[in-house]
């Protein structure tokens, strides 16, 4: 990718209407471009970003034995009748539009629903049961305030997982399971020393929910912390009770502001009760289908990681999801160095290295500063210096100092 061909620009000044400080990095970078209020535009390095969380999330779904599907947004609201969830005093987001036949439609906030509905079509024994399906569709959600950038959007793609188990022993188990799974996708992430399992209201069918809770100032929700155990409370449930049950001290806790990057839940039956999700088990009684769900917001964890990693110059990408590797610039339109620079870009794109290159031919300064800016995790500059040295210079973004190398070095240090 050459920026002399980016069809983006990056700006100086941050967009006055937004607060989140991703945001404004995120829009000055040219990663992604503001529609309007709560619903954004992911750009060409932006949507790299993105595809690269979503790629993590993907892997670890399918190792837990996910299956991948991709629902209609569209919704009947037949369906959600049955569970009473169409009713705007039972769920106060909906989007709803109207075929020209006059018929009510919505655009879906979540997909338990239909999903349920699916799958009472393709689970009729014991022997059908466990299955795992999950998928990466777009929500919509009529937000009285959408703010916080890509942090809270009215339209956006969320990571739903439903597990479909035929008791509560079994369903405890993958629930477990999924706990350690979303533990390694932040950790894959980069923001696993950040992230922490938080104890929340559970609903109907268990005691807790668990959330996964990201610490940054610009967080939306409080936490009690307890940073030894690794483990927190959300605000909406603490009290003195919750701390007993946990054996957390309260002494030891701190409030913090933090942003939710996942959660999972036990759902119980309740859809599949109402959806008639059913089997049949080994003695020819009829049983209700007990569910779960796991959701995650890959964007929202792309605005997260650049509250947390970030500096007055730019944002700092995690090499795991970052758009590429390396940043390579030009200095200079000497005809030595244009030769040199082009050679460590083509070499690199041999090599199934991914790079930006600054063909541009603009100030040095302001290549720096837009290198800053867009925080590949290394750029490499090529200058009538660093030819002199037969080297280039490497610096990382999370470093202050920079060093020569040989490009024969260069070339290895991504293998």
């Amino acid at each position: 990718m050459k920026l002399s061909q980016l069809f983006t620009k990056t700006r100086r000044e941050a967009p006055r209407d937004e607060e989140a400080i991703s945001a404004q990095l995120l829009i000055r970078a040219g990663f992604i471009h503001k529609q309007m209020a709560g619903a954004y535009v992911m750009l060409p390095l932006g949507l790299r970003t993105l595809n690269n969380i979503i790629g993590i999330i993907r892997e670890e779904m399918n190792k837990a034995g996910g299956q991948e599907v991709t629902m209609t947004a569209l919704q009947p609201p037949e369906l959600w009748q049955k569970t009473n969830r169409w009713d705007d005093k039972q769920v106060d987001v909906w989007f709803r539009t109207q075929l020209h036949n006059k018929t009510e439609l919505g655009l879906a906030f979540t997909h338990e629903e239909p999903l349920t509905a699916l799958m009472a079509e393709n689970i009729n024994s014991h022997r059908d049961l466990p299955q795992y399906v999950y998928q990466f569709q777009g929500k919509f959600r009529n937000e009285v305030r959408a703010k916080s950038g890509i942090m809270r959007t009215r339209e956006f793609i969320m990571k739903d997982l439903y597990s479909f188990s035929r008791d509560q022993k079994q369903h405890d188990e993958y629930y477990e399971k999924m706990k350690d799974v979303y533990t390694n996708v932040f950790e894959r992430l980069g923001i696993g020393d950040h992230t922490f399992i938080t104890f929340a209201s559970g609903g109907s069918f268990s005691k807790y929910s668990h959330e996964f809770q990201t610490t940054i100032e610009a967080g939306e929700d409080v936490i009690y912390l307890d940073r030894d155990k690794k483990l927190a409370v959300n605000e909406e449930v603490y009290n003195d009770e919750v701390l007993n049950d946990l054996n957390l001290d309260k002494d030891k806790l701190e409030k913090i502001n933090a942003s939710e990057v996942g959660n999972i839940f036990t759902l119980g039956t309740k859809f599949s009760d109402p959806l008639k999700l059913q089997y049949t088990d080994e003695d020819g009684e009829v049983k209700p289908v007990i569910m779960g769900s796991y959701g995650i917001g890959p964007a929202r964890i792309m605005g997260v990681i650049i509250e947390l990693f970030h500096d007055d110059k730019g944002m700092i990408w995690p090499e795991a999801v970052a758009p590429v590797k390396a940043h390579i610039v030009r200095i200079g339109e000497d005809t030595d160095v244009i030769k040199a620079a082009d050679e460590l870009y083509q070499q690199l794109q041999a090599q199934n290295i991914e790079v930006i290159y600054d063909d541009r031919d603009i100030p040095a300064g302001a290549k720096f500063a837009d290198a800053d800016l867009m925080g590949m995790p290394t750029r490499l500059t090529v200058s009538p210096k660093t030819l002199k040295e037969n080297s280039v210079e490497v610096k990382r973004r999370n470093e202050e100092e920079s060093k020569l190398i040989s490009f024969d070095e260069t070339l290895k240090l991504f293998s």
